[in-house]
């Protein structure tokens, strides 16, 4: 009985300490949430610059052209590559817990491995179009883009069939139609964006239309640039909608690095036992 009690008590305390702290304090949950909150910020301050500076229209430029002139090309480059770590870290945490979830489940290990190495590519990409301006570097900044949007589009696709193959022992169905609906967006800005780029770019609307920043309604092509422009703002969104699904899943984890000595010095000596150090990787504390 009086074990009961202490067991009742300590679930009880468990509980209220969980209750004592934010949603973004629970596990790892923070990652998303800033992963999201600093490239939306990042978009927004350098569309806010380029805007003030003339250096951009105000009615849907192309995310890119919002940090192609200097000073807003500095602060989009900087901000997008802390993004990108952010966003490599997320997808690692995504990793570990699908992994421990399903230690054995073959296909999800599979299906995990490749979500993983998609999401990573999409990150790389998310760099490369922040230090490669399209006025600048073309082709190089074309497939910096095409890594993020088409990486990280197969991506959500990898995870949302991860989803359908948890629920619902893991989780309830109701995640898995929400990224469902989140993927579907995404394809449509995709095939959107994918359609009226390419006939913009391949099309005879001038020889300039590469480091053309500035669109008025009478111009050819002006409206496959804005489909094109509303579609990657769109499709960016989606993104941010997919990321901000982890934010649940990622209150119920927490990761943790292990330090291993060989010895007492670091001296070229006899390896010895000692004691390792186990710390959490990102604590509480934070």
């Amino acid at each position: 009985m009086l074990l009961e009690l202490q067991s009742l008590e300590c679930y009880v305390n468990a509980k209220e300490d969980l209750f004592e702290m934010w949603w973004f304090q629970q596990g790892l949950s923070f990652l998303p949430s800033a992963l999201v909150i600093w490239t939306a910020a990042a978009f927004i301050f350098s569309y806010i610059t380029a805007i003030e500076l003339h250096h951009v229209d105000p009615v849907l430029p192309y995310i890119s052209d919002t940090g192609t002139v200097a000073p807003e090309k500095c602060l989009f480059g900087a901000m997008l590559n802390i993004a990108a770590v952010l966003c490599v870290a997320t997808i690692y945490v995504r990793y570990k817990q699908v992994h421990a979830l399903n230690p054995e489940e073959s296909c999800i290990i599979k299906l995990n491995k490749a979500g993983l190495v998609l999401g990573l590519l999409s990150c790389l990409g998310l760099s490369v179009v922040a230090n490669f301006q399209k006025t600048t570097f073309f082709a190089v900044h074309v497939c910096g883009a095409v890594l993020t949007f088409g990486m990280g589009s197969l991506y959500m696709f990898v995870q949302t069939i991860l989803s359908y193959q948890m629920q619902p022992k893991i989780h309830g169905k109701q995640i898995f139609w929400i990224r469902l609906l989140l993927v579907i967006w995404c394809g449509v800005s995709a095939l959107s964006m994918l359609t009226c780029s390419s006939l913009l770019y391949t099309g005879s609307f001038g020889a300039d239309i590469v480091q053309k920043l500035h669109w008025n309604p009478e111009d050819k092509g002006y409206v496959l640039h804005m489909i094109t422009t509303a579609a990657e703002w769109s499709m960016s969104f989606s993104f941010f909608g997919f990321f901000l699904t982890y934010i649940r899943d990622f209150q119920k984890i927490s990761l943790r690095v292990e330090a291993n000595l060989h010895g007492l010095t670091l001296y070229d000596t006899a390896p010895c036992p000692v004691n390792n150090e186990r710390t959490r990787l990102l604590a509480r504390d934070l």
